[in-house]
């Protein structure tokens, strides 16, 4: 598929019209940010389209300078290199093109709301959970991103039954959402006395962020329960009823929340969480009447897919999605190579999404 002209032309006039608007000082401060982080997103981009427009033109005047008879075989050689250099370069560039243009998923630029459960393995399973907690905490570090807890339920051994936290900064979801999916562990628990290794489970479900704008839950639509908080092994947290339950009706979801002592608090994080599955839920079915082929989507949020094996005995981590293995398991952990498996993940869906294009 060649890119066509009107469509690098747009590039090119929206990113001088931009530079413009937000050089001028006379645009809206609600508008700044928004019109700053597109003209951002065109600048990796404007130089190839720029050079782009211009190829035809380079080509004809190559092709004539090998053409015409009166020039010398050292003129004529170097314009052929030249010629042959800016074929590739343009194939190159028509890459990049491509896909700067391909669709984009309108929850890229969200926050995310992350969950992770564990799964089958019982205790191990649990520790394992804690332990993808931690990889996350550094991931977020590292990026200079704010995690902020919602809710978490510990087990024994400082594991966690499940873990949910919101993660702010930009592009979040875009990022994060590669990581929806089971994940699985492989290694000798410490209370193994034979030295078997075990498997055990945990899955992370990774939600775009809604807000209020991007979906519209009625109050009469949910139940609200409240009730008094338990701690572990039903130890009471606190005497009054600040525990809540909130129902959405017509989806079926329900979400809990007794972490704070405000009922208003729990009642606020409850709603957070809520509307962003029901969210989740929505896109989910929209997308699946859009496209019964998901391939092109490699972050497709699907709980219920193995995504990844983190063998601990063999000192590696597979993503089985694009059949990577990094022998790294514990710089990967400690979130140093993280963005070496995300980048592949996400040229692999770039790829994915290019021959659906060509196809």
């Amino acid at each position: 598929m060649i890119v066509p002209i009107d469509k690098v032309k747009d590039i090119i006039n929206k990113h001088d019209a931009l530079e413009k608007e937000l050089s001028s000082g006379h645009i809206d401060p609600k508008l700044f940010v928004k019109k700053s982080k597109e003209y951002s997103s065109l600048g990796g981009i404007i130089k190839i389209a720029r050079e782009y427009i211009n190829f035809e033109n380079e080509k004809k005047n190559l092709v004539n300078m090998i053409q015409d008879k009166s020039n010398d075989s050292d003129i004529l050689e170097l314009a052929q290199k030249d010629l042959n250099e800016l074929v590739i370069k343009k194939e190159k560039y028509e890459n990049d093109l491509k896909v700067f243009l391909l669709p984009k998923d309108e929850d890229d630029n969200k926050n995310a709301i992350v969950e992770i459960r564990a799964g089958t393995g019982g205790l191990e399973a649990s520790l394992f959970c804690a332990d993808l907690f931690k990889m996350y905490e550094k991931v977020c570090s590292k990026k200079k991103w704010k995690l902020e807890i919602i809710n978490i339920s510990k087990s024994e051994a400082g594991g966690f039954k499940e873990v949910i936290f919101l993660v702010n900064g930009d592009d979040i979801y875009s990022y994060l959402k590669y990581e929806s999916g089971v994940h699985r562990v492989q290694r000798i628990p410490e209370t193994e006395t034979q030295g078997r290794v075990h498997t055990s489970a945990a899955t992370v479900a990774v939600l775009p962020e809604a807000e209020e704008v991007d979906i519209q839950i009625k109050e009469s639509d949910l139940r609200i329960d409240v009730f008094r908080a338990g701690g572990p092994g039903g130890q009471s947290v606190n005497t009054t009823d600040s525990a809540v339950r909130i129902t959405h009706i017509p989806s079926g979801v329900v979400v809990s929340q007794q972490d704070e002592k405000s009922q208003h608090k729990n009642k606020a994080k409850a709603l957070k969480i809520l509307r962003s599955r029901v969210y989740e839920a929505e896109k989910r079915k929209k997308d699946q009447e859009r496209s019964s082929n998901r391939r092109s989507q490699i972050g497709s949020g699907d709980r219920s897919e193995r995504i990844r094996t983190y063998n601990f005995p063999q000192g590696r981590v597979t993503d089985h999605r694009i059949n990577l293995t990094l022998h790294k398991l514990n710089e990967f952990l400690s979130g140093e190579i993280h963005e070496e498996m995300n980048q592949e993940l996400r040229l692999k869906e770039q790829s994915l999404k290019l021959e659906n294009l060509n196809s």
